[in-house]
């Protein structure tokens, strides 16, 4: 993650600082210059590494009364390798993906192609939200649940129905005016009958989709603020320059290149050799666009299993150490029993 870089660089010392020594004050022009800068197929310079190394002959220009030095002199340098794993907070979160902070730096980006499958933007929340599918099969022992309900209900409701055209058939023959009352006790007593199924229908349903979910996994919010781990993809330096077509911006970007291919001798399942390095540079017109590129960015992807929230992957082994944390005292305490009564 951090790198330690030579460079040659001319510094110059102010007329107000030549009765300062000469190393003195090259090291603090060293220090107000570089560190917070992003230096172009470098990066994000953090601060100056030990002292100089070299120091040329002091140089002075006419109409100018500072003093010139060609200086040699190494930066400590951030500037993560690509496929690096690091652990940084979730400062924004938007359709097109999750912008990543790690405090001194915040031009982390993970884009949507990036993420855990299945992924989505929750727009209400404004989050995305990870729905780990855990295959079929609960889905089709659901299902098969769900039809021996619905046969039960309908054997139910037809065993009901038999009933009241027995008791109907063998009801002997009385006035109109009790028929008519009897008529209208059943049917209220069907229409009860009647919203009880719904109601029950309904209660049902809601423990189906409450069994569905908590089955499925639930949903995995991921909130502002919450510590994620990431891999490094790429990285890409924009410099800005103004020309007279217009503003324009070269941007360069570092990642893996395609795996050589291997040849008709070689044996694919022997050799491995790994991804090379690759970079290429692109220009843009920004004459009229409003947002200017960061000088710096890191494209990060969470797509493999271990990364995403650390809270994701790490619920399961706190339990575990702290079983162990509790074995080790026990076994302690034991021990110290033992000595206690030997004594």
């Amino acid at each position: 993650m951090f790198v330690v870089v030579t460079l040659v660089d001319t510094i110059r010392i102010p007329a107000n600082n030549l009765k300062l020594p000469t190393m003195v004050a090259l090291h603090n022009e060293i220090d107000l210059k570089y560190p917070n800068r992003v230096l172009m197929d470098t990066g994000l310079v953090i601060s100056r590494y030990k002292d100089i190394l070299k120091i040329s002959n002091g140089l002075c220009v006419p109409g100018d009364g500072g003093c010139h030095h060609e200086c040699l002199f190494q930066l400590i340098v951030f500037r993560p390798f690509v496929e690096e794993v690091c652990t940084g907070t979730i400062v924004k979160s938007t359709p097109e993906g999750i912008q990543v902070s790690l405090g001194f730096f915040q031009d982390i980006f993970i884009p949507a192609y990036w993420m855990l499958r299945p992924s989505e933007y929750d727009e209400k929340a404004g989050l995305w939200v990870w729905t780990p599918d855990y295959g079929e099969d609960a889905e089709d022992a659901d299902g098969d649940g769900d039809n021996e309900e619905e046969k039960g209900d309908e054997k139910m409701s037809n065993d009901k129905v038999k009933e009241e055209a027995s008791i109907d058939t063998t009801k002997p023959a009385v006035k109109q005016e009790d028929d008519t009352a009897d008529t209208a006790n059943t049917a209220k007593i069907k229409s009860e009958d009647d919203m009880m199924e719904t109601e029950s229908n309904q209660g049902n349903d809601d423990d189906e989709k409450e069994e569905e979910s908590e089955e499925e996994g639930g949903r995995w919010e991921m909130d502002i603020g919450a510590e994620i781990r990431f891999k490094v993809k790429s990285i890409q330096f924009t410099q800005v320059t103004n020309t007279a077509k217009g503003m324009q911006a070269t941007t360069t970007t570092t990642d893996h290149s395609i795996n050589i291919p291997v040849s008709e001798q070689e044996d694919p399942s022997q050799v491995s050799r790994p991804q090379a390095l690759r970079k290429r540079s692109t220009s843009m017109d920004l004459s009229e666009c409003q947002d200017i590129p960061a000088a710096m960015q890191i494209v990060a992807s969470i797509c493999e299993d271990g990364l995403g929230l650390i809270s994701w992957w790490t619920s399961g082994g706190d339990g575990e150490e702290d079983d162990e944390g509790d074995e080790e005292e026990e076994e302690e305490q034991e021990e110290e029993e033992a000595n206690d009564e030997g004594e």
